[in-house]
């Protein structure tokens, strides 16, 4: 919910600094982490009027009158409220709403969320859902139009698009702090136009452009998506990364997801080679909702890159002051300082920084873990729900693949997936033949993928090869989660299993699901747009429990293989997908033949 201005406050701050008007309420004897000197200074009041700062200072008795509430920092740290610089709500598989209330105990008041995921499904319409959602909350939380929808031209369908007048429009809306991700980065590089307009509508309304570069060559290709506009970058996964980013102007933001753990390379840049840390962003990209709930949220990443060896300040500033400035919002969030939102966190210890009492807007919405304000899950339309047409029943023939004529063995591509990173490796796999089709290789770790369209209703089925996720029995893990265009991936050992799972999915409105041998092991029902759930956070972190559980028990040895699953048909990350389209080569940007 929005809170005045700092100018429309500046009268009544002034007041309040002065001694004329009593404070709404009084932070007393904190030490101040001051991000904006890298001091920590101890002693210090801080005065709220109107949800905003009024005052800092050793003193602020003049400012306590009958109706002050007075909150006893009793010499604790003053940390301001962490900001996650990008993150996509809907990986979480809940609302904007949801999100914000598993995430205000851990710290989180400033969010600069992409809702892409949800607009690869319905469009502008489905982004002005979550936009509203977002305006409605006791945090801020800003949002990035979708840049591009589809991904990547040419190479797959989506359920929708944004267009450049698309991009003009939500520029208007209220909540909207720049353009998403632009991971189109061969056409941005290649001077496309329509990449190229929505950077240029972004920049003509003065707000900030979204970065995704996850080529390692860093040759002419990065110089030209460089040149055209992009401001930042959370692809990185070096040192080198993350040096050449903050060399050529643009913000390193370093992420720690439930599944991306690239802050520990990359911090390097400033451990080792004594890079500036002023352009370094902490983020968390992608967070499934029991990493929410049970391990925490920006919380987790700054205190995992104090762990790295960062300073406890300098973590701190990477996630506050930093990301305020990128998106040109440091009068209004990021420090402790008069004017900005009243955003506090009271901890007894930098490095392991127990989010111990929360303060959003001047009111304290969180204590010890618990939430402490009533934040109403929000109704989405019904446009939103039953978005799976399958167009009809599948069956294991679905899942089949021909061999060529007279073949008794082929040599195929196989998407290689490598644990905690997003992207893949392209791998080839000697397999079987059997009465004219392919077969899988459990002890090479060879199951079948396929991507099942879902969207148009054409009954479409892709199939394919994935190698590292360990299963070992008859199984299938089917998600209408599947970045960026989430048509179905199943990934499985077992026909029968795959067409059950997916068959499945399309009856309960989409979501992730296990089965194993004709029965379903665990299912995370997500029926607004076959991406969220219309359940609070506990429920929905419960139920992905036990879908990890279940994945484990086919198997599975990967670190939060969920998203790794989700992320098979993501091409604009290299090296080798899945879409809708057949199998494509991201370094290439073409599509390939499964055989060699």
């Amino acid at each position: 919910m929005p809170i005045p201005s700092w100018s429309e406050l500046a009268p009544q701050l002034v007041d309040v600094a002065m001694g004329r008007r009593s404070a709404d309420s009084v932070v007393r004897n904190g030490q101040w982490v001051n991000v904006h000197t890298g001091e920590i200074i101890a002693g210090i009041d801080v005065a709220i009027s109107g949800g905003r700062i009024a005052y800092v200072g050793a003193d602020a008795s003049h400012t306590i009158g009958e109706e002050t509430s007075v909150i006893e920092a009793n010499s604790r740290y003053m940390v301001p409220g962490l900001c996650d610089a990008h993150m996509h709500v809907e990986s979480g598989m809940i609302t904007v709403s949801e999100f914000a209330r598993a995430v205000i105990p851990h710290g989180t008041t400033s969010m600069f969320i992409d809702p892409h995921e949800i607009a690869n499904v319905l469009g502008l319409r489905g982004v002005r859902v979550m936009h509203d959602d977002a305006a409605s909350l006791p945090i801020n939380v800003q949002v990035q139009v979708p840049s591009c929808v589809p991904s990547a031209p040419g190479l797959e369908n989506a359920g929708a698009e944004i267009t450049v007048e698309d991009v003009r429009e939500a520029l208007t809306w209220p909540q909207i702090c720049g353009l998403g991700e632009m991971m189109n980065f061969p056409g941005v590089a290649m001077g496309d136009a329509k990449m190229l307009g929505e950077i240029a509508a972004t920049q003509d309304a003065g707000k900030t452009v979204g970065g995704h570069f996850p080529a390692l060559d860093l040759g002419h290709m990065f110089h030209g998506y460089v040149a055209g506009g992009p401001a930042d970058d959370h692809e990185g996964t070096r040192k080198e990364d993350a040096i050449a980013r903050a060399r050529q102007g643009m913000r390193p933001m370093l992420r720690l997801g439930s599944a991306w753990h690239d802050v520990a390379e990359q911090v390097k840049a400033i451990t080792e080679d004594g890079i500036d840390p002023r352009s370094f962003i902490l983020c968390t990209d992608d967070c499934h909702s029991g990493t929410l709930v049970n391990d925490g949220h920006m919380n987790r990443v700054v205190r995992h890159a104090i762990a790295q060896g960062l300073k406890p300040i300098t973590a701190i500033q990477m996630a506050t002051l930093n990301t305020a400035q990128h998106f040109g919002m440091d009068r209004d969030i990021g420090s402790i300082t008069p004017g900005r939102r009243a955003d506090i966190i009271l901890t007894s210890d930098l490095p392991s920084l127990p989010i111990e009492t929360v303060i959003a807007q001047g009111v304290v919405v969180a204590e010890n873990g618990e939430l402490l304000i009533d934040i109403p899950p929000v109704n989405y339309p019904d446009f939103c729900i039953n978005t799976v047409k399958l167009g009809k029943t599948l069956t294991a023939a679905d899942f089949d693949i021909p061999a060529p004529a007279g073949a008794n063995e082929v040599r195929a591509r196989v998407i290689g997936v490598i644990e905690n990173q997003a992207p893949t490796k392209a791998l080839e796999a000697s397999l079987p033949v059997e009465d004219g089709l392919v077969q899988m290789d459990g002890k090479a770790d060879v199951c079948q993928i396929a991507l099942v369209e879902r969207h148009r209703a054409t009954g479409g089925v892709v199939n394919g090869f994935v190698s590292g996720f360990g299963y070992n029995k008859p199984c299938a893990v089917a998600s209408t989660v599947a970045h960026d265009s989430h048509h179905m991936i199943v990934v499985g050992t077992n026909k029968e299993d795959m067409a059950a799972a997916a068959n499945h999915l399309g009856v309960v409105g989409g979501g992730v699901t296990v089965f194993s041998e004709g029965k379903e092991l665990a299912t995370v029902e997500l029926a607004i747009a076959g991406l969220m759930s219309v359940e609070r956070a506990e429920i929905v972190a419960a139920k992905a429990m036990k879908m990890v559980e279940a994945m484990v028990a086919c198997g599975c040895t990967l670190n939060n293989a969920y998203m790794q699953h989700s992320l098979l048909g993501l091409v604009v990350i290299p090296e080798i997908r899945i879409s809708d389209m057949g199998i494509i080569d991201v370094t290439k940007f073409e599509k390939v033949d499964l055989f060699l």
